[in-house]
Order: C-alpha cells, then structure tokens, then sequence
C-alpha cells in the first residue's frame, strides 16, 4: 500500500507535465498529420521506450552525474538541439502534402509510407536527446520516491509511467488522424510544414540555452 500511495503521487505530478506540448507532442502531431495513425503509434511507442531510458539512468545514478558534469550536460544539450533543428529545417524543405499519401482508416501502406524502425528511432530519440529529462525525472524521482524504496520498485514506477506515456500519445495519434481533424492539417498544405518546421527550430534554440543544475 506504500508503494501504491507513493506511485499515486509520482504519477499525478507526472501526468500534469506530460500533456505539456513540447518536442514529442510535435513530433507525434507531425507524424501523424503526414504519415498517418500508424506511423504516429509507432512513434509513441519509441517516446514510451525512451522514458525508461530516462528513469533507468536516475535509478542509476547516472543522471545525478550528467546534470553536475557540465561537459557531458552540453554534449547531449548540443545534440539535442542539433537533432531539432534538422528536423525544423527538414521540414521546412519539405513539398506540399497529399491527402491520398496515408490511408488514416486503416494503416495500409502507401507509395510514400516510412518504415516502423525509423518511426520508433524518431520517436525515442527526440525523447532521449532532451536534457531538460535529466532536469526533470531526477528532482521528480527525488522529491517523491523514498530513497529506501527497492530499485525494482522504481524501475516498476518507471514502466507504469511509460505505458501511461504511450497511451496519452496513441490517443493523440487516434484523434489527429481522424479524417475531419486530419483533412483541416493537410489543407494547411505547405503552412503545416513551414509552421512545424518553424516550431522545431524554435524548440531547439530554446533547448540549446538550457542550463545544468
């Protein structure tokens, strides 16, 4: 039951900060708008699997070590927002979308459909290379997991955090690839490009200027 209590609390801070729009929330928005439910699924569940990277580490120790070692800080900062601002700049290049690309009812493949692998990498690293997750998950696992909970147990919150993660996102990615709210991003044609391409460079300044604790 202390666990439970314990988890309860962990998850309610957690579920506030996780319908926060940031780089995953665009990056499914995106996915979803431009290669469909499918893809969109798959890449919350590489967002989903990068979470336990995050909580991996923290139980670890390692990220304690990360956020104090200011090389190490700045190598994955630098990353992070180098991988943002490829995506931002990718899709500023990218043409005008087609409607009849993606089949949004079922998932069926289409001539210009990307493969799950990349889907789930695009997912998990936009996760992984976020800095500010070591800012966030080692005060958060701090301040509301007792020290003398068992490693298990956390890696057990950690899991339970990333099934609700992946479940916010795939009922993001099943609501945006509706036909009625789908077929009013396509019609933005390029402007749905240049505005996330716009929102993704943005996000990577914003990162780039992100200080270690």
């Amino acid at each position: 039951m202390q666990y439970a209590f314990e988890f309860a609390g962990l998850l309610a801070v957690f579920s506030v900060l996780m319908v926060v729009p940031g780089a995953d929330f665009v990056m499914v928005v995106r996915q979803s708008v431009v290669h469909g439910r499918r893809a969109a699924i798959i890449t919350s569940f590489g967002i989903g699997t990068s979470l336990l990277f995050h909580v991996s580490y923290t139980i670890l120790g390692i990220g304690l070590i990360v956020s104090k070692s200011l090389l190490l800080f700045s190598m994955l900062k630098w990353a992070g927002a180098a991988y943002l601002l490829y995506l931002g700049i990718k899709a500023l290049r990218a043409g005008p979308m087609e409607l009849g690309a993606v089949d949004v009812r079922d998932g069926a493949d289409a001539p210009k459909t990307i493969s799950a692998m990349r889907c789930f990498l695009m997912g998990f690293v936009t996760n992984a290379l976020n800095p500010k997750a070591v800012l966030f998950f080692l005060p958060l696992f701090t301040a509301m997991v007792s020290h003398e909970t068992p490693a298990v147990v956390k890696g057990v919150y950690g899991l339970l955090m990333a099934v609700v993660l992946i479940a916010w996102f795939v009922g993001v990615s099943m609501f945006l690839t509706m036909a009625s709210v789908r077929d009013r991003f396509v019609a933005w044609g390029r402007w749905f490009n240049k505005a996330t391409g716009m929102i993704f460079i943005g996000l990577g300044v914003k990162l780039a200027t992100v200080q270690a604790g």
